[in-house]
């Protein structure tokens, strides 16, 4: 059975009309209740009001109980304990990770010899003079005679030549630098051999004339043909011969002296002048290292910068390549090999004391020349086909010849072949005719034409040989030599790289000292550079070279000069150009500032406001005390 609930709902009553006189009781009565309800209130909210204030203002004038001493020591301790962490541990770390570390280096002795306060370099060239057939008296008088000639017609004297007998007589200037009474050096030695700049042999000749001059082309010796009766006496002071003499050696060594005298003036000129001018060389400018006078002409000046500017910067090590071009597909092969151990590496085996080379070949075949070149022009009264001056410098098809300028661990030095199309040939350059030219700091090219091959062009057309390749060999040469900084003057070829050597010992000198001079204001225009240990042993290795390539070349030792110059040279430009020092020139002191602030603000004020309230109460106490 299902159990029901029955619930009863009542509806609520709805008040009639008939009971508005009892809601009117109602309302009327419960208004009286309120009015009086108002007034108790009214009376008694005084009383309330005053009740209730009183405990608030207990409440507000209660203070905490005060902090034990325990409490006190133990947040100024927390307090120290913060701050010796950061004084102990923090800044010691911060300073030792983020310090820059600056070697010390001898700044003052840097700008001394980039200065040319350190050293005054001089180049006292000695000349080896055998006169067999003269007794010994006579040969001195007339090395004395000659020595005085020299002396009056030399403008330089940090270049002098300095007179010697090879067989063992006196020298013929005492008081010179370069020579010392002491028996070692009283004549010449064969280990000075290297170091002697000329031998001049006194040769008679029963022909009557003028006395004549022959330097052999292949050495470092001068003949000097006189009569007998051209011998000064000893009671003489000045002679015809000697005059001769000294004229021939001062014409022999005038570009050199002068090359020296445009390296000095250059470097001085160019500490107040970063390009200095042809107007600034030629002027008579007192060369602080020398403490002299030397005027260079002005033709003289410009063609000394023109060949400093064609020639390249010295380097340890350069690489050559040497390339055949030819617009067809013949020739393709070339004795090479052979062409260069004959012809080519007997010169580089000479200037090996100078720089290293090395060499590598290579054949190009459909050669064509670059777009922005004019093509050869047809020349029918000449029946020769000719190139414009104007596009040798662009005939090097660098967008499809494959020449790479960064071959080896040195500079790289084409030199280029072609042979042109034998419809095109001959081909030469416009107005000079000429079938060689030099592209400053990059190479040089010379033209083949089938007409110079002679009676071997028939077989030169697949292969050249020998005898074909020799002619360009040797103006390759002549190009290299040009390249290096070699003089055409004097005609003999030792004597040009003798006087090479002493050209490139004063350039490396001075080179060496400029970098050091850079090195030391770089260190002083920043302060935030750093220097490693690194840099501070180069800089002392450099200045030890330095030293000694100016003491050898005051002393004539020329070769020991380029190898100690070399040397300084490459050490100084490694610490200029230490790559750890060049990074943190990026990181100025704003760099700095915005990484710091936004780490050590929110730590660095908690720990400032909580020393400074902690101070506070200190101070607090100790007045408290003496009070």
């Amino acid at each position: 059975m299902v159990a029901c609930r029955h619930f009863l709902v009542q509806k609520p009553t709805v008040p009639t009309y008939g009971d508005a006189g009892q809601l009117m009781k109602i309302d009327h009565g419960m208004e009286k209740r309120d009015e009086q309800t108002r007034s108790e209130g009214v009376d008694k909210m005084p009383m309330d009001i005053g009740s209730a204030a009183q405990p608030q203002r207990a409440s507000l004038k209660k203070q905490p109980p005060p902090e034990s001493s325990q409490s006190i020591r133990s947040r100024a301790l927390v307090i120290f304990s913060f701050w010796a962490v950061v004084i102990c541990l923090g800044l010691p770390t911060w300073w030792w990770t983020t310090s820059i570390h600056r070697a010390r280096l001898p700044l003052e002795v840097m700008l001394e010899w980039a200065d040319g306060k350190a050293c005054r370099p001089s180049f006292p060239l000695q000349i080896a003079v055998e006169v067999p057939s003269l007794s010994n008296t006579e040969a001195q008088h007339l090395v004395r005679t000659t020595q005085h000639a020299l002396d009056d017609l030399n403008e330089f004297s940090a270049h002098h030549l300095r007179l010697q007998l090879a067989d063992g007589g006196l020298p013929s200037n005492k008081s010179s630098p370069a020579f010392t009474e002491t028996p070692s050096h009283t004549h010449l030695q064969s280990s000075d051999s290297e170091d002697v700049a000329l031998r001049i042999k006194l040769l008679p000749q029963d022909t009557s004339g003028p006395p004549k001059a022959v330097l052999q082309p292949h050495s470092t010796t001068l003949d000097v043909y006189y009569m007998p009766s051209q011998v000064p006496s000893t009671s003489s002071s000045s002679s015809p011969l000697a005059n001769f003499i000294a004229t021939q050696l001062q014409a022999l060594f005038a570009e050199e002296e002068a090359t020296i005298a445009y390296i000095l003036t250059s470097h001085s000129v160019g500490h107040q002048s970063s390009t200095p001018s042809i107007s600034q060389l030629t002027s008579a400018t007192r060369d602080h290292r020398s403490g002299n006078r030397r005027t260079l002409q002005p033709e003289l000046a410009s063609r000394l910068a023109s060949r400093m500017t064609r020639s390249l910067k010295y380097a340890p090590m350069y690489h050559i390549t040497i390339s055949l071009f030819t617009p067809l597909a013949s020739p393709s092969a070339w004795d090479i090999e052979d062409s260069l151990h004959e012809y080519f590496e007997p010169l580089l085996e000479s200037v090996s004391q100078i720089s290293n080379f090395t060499i590598d070949t290579q054949i190009q075949l459909h050669a064509t020349f670059s777009n922005s070149v004019q093509q050869p022009e047809h020349d029918p009264d000449l029946n020769i086909w000719t190139l414009r001056e104007e596009d040798l410098s662009g005939f090097i098809n660098a967008a499809e010849w494959p020449l790479s300028p960064s071959i080896g661990a040195g500079p790289t030095l084409n030199f280029v072949l072609y042979v042109p199309d034998p419809a095109n040939a001959p081909l030469v350059i416009k107005g000079s005719r000429a079938t060689s030219w030099l592209i400053p700091q990059w190479g040089g090219v010379t033209i083949l034409n089938p007409s110079d091959l002679g009676s071997g062009a028939a077989d030169s057309s697949i292969k050249l040989s020998k005898t074909a390749i020799q002619p360009a060999l040797l103006t390759f040469s002549q190009q290299l030599l040009s390249f290096l900084g070699a003089s055409q003057s004097p005609s003999s070829l030792p004597l040009q790289l003798r006087t090479l050597t002493r050209v490139r010992a004063a350039s490396l000198l001075l080179s060496a000292s400029a970098t050091m001079g850079s090195l030391a204001r770089l260190t002083v225009a920043l302060p935030s550079i750093a220097i490693p240990e690194a840099v501070s042993d180069g800089v002392e290795k450099t200045l030890v070279h330095l030293r000694g390539a100016c003491d050898a070349l005051k002393e004539g030792k020329f070769r020991e000069a380029l190898e100690k110059a070399r040397i300084a040279e490459i050490e100084a430009e490694k610490c200029f150009f230490e790559k750890s020092m060049v990074g943190q020139v990026y990181f100025p002191d704003e760099h700095k500032v915005a990484v710091y602030l936004p780490l050590l603000g929110p730590v660095g004020v908690p720990l400032v406001m909580s020393a400074l309230k902690e101070l506070k109460r200190f101070w607090s106490t100790f007045k408290e005390k003496l009070d």
